[in-house]
């Protein structure tokens, strides 16, 4: 598929059969998160974890559930993978290069998706509400000095991809010349 074609048809997918993505079609996911620029070339500050456990993907799911008060939300939609990804701060707290480079992650990894045919959907919420449960970050085995920024979850779904009429201008823009 062309680059256009990818962007263009790219969307949050919410629904899935509960089927895992072929181990190609991951690894090949997981090789465009390595090809994302990263702030200054700081590979050595990002971190991924592949999440397949399903008692994990439980514990994520109730927990966010939880931080957002709705206890029958299913905010990882029922898919079976779910990539984090994690950050080294460079200064004491999390700051823009750090969240800037975990969402480039992720859409290269989001767009590699619609190439490919598989489900995916940003993670944001359930991934924040892992800070307030320290011993469920612990379970996720990250480096040291690692926290979770955002993630993505893949899986086959019956969803198809296809061309959205997107209006020029939904974005505001002012130009200075």
């Amino acid at each position: 598929m062309e680059t256009r074609k990818v962007i263009n048809n790219r969307k949050s997918v919410r629904s899935y059969t509960g089927e895992k993505i072929s181990e190609s079609d991951l690894q090949a996911i997981l090789k465009a998160a390595n090809e994302a620029p990263v702030g200054m070339g700081r590979y050595e500050n990002v971190h991924l974890t592949v999440i397949e456990k399903p008692e994990l993907l439980q514990a994520i799911e109730e927990n966010a559930a939880r931080m957002f008060g709705r206890p029958d939300m299913k905010p990882l939609y029922g898919a079976p993978v779910y990539v984090l990804v994690s950050a080294k701060p460079t200064n004491e707290t999390m700051g823009n290069v750090e969240y800037s480079n975990a969402a480039i992650i992720v859409q290269n990894m989001a767009l590699t998706a619609v190439d490919l045919g598989v489900g995916s959907c940003y993670i944001w919420g359930a991934t924040m509400a892992l800070h307030t449960r320290p011993d469920l970050v612990r379970q996720l085995s990250l480096p040291e000095g690692f926290s979770p920024c955002c993630g993505i979850v893949l899986g086959v779904t019956a969803e198809t991809y296809s061309d959205r009429v997107i209006p020029d201008q939904r974005i505001a823009i002012n130009y200075l010349k």
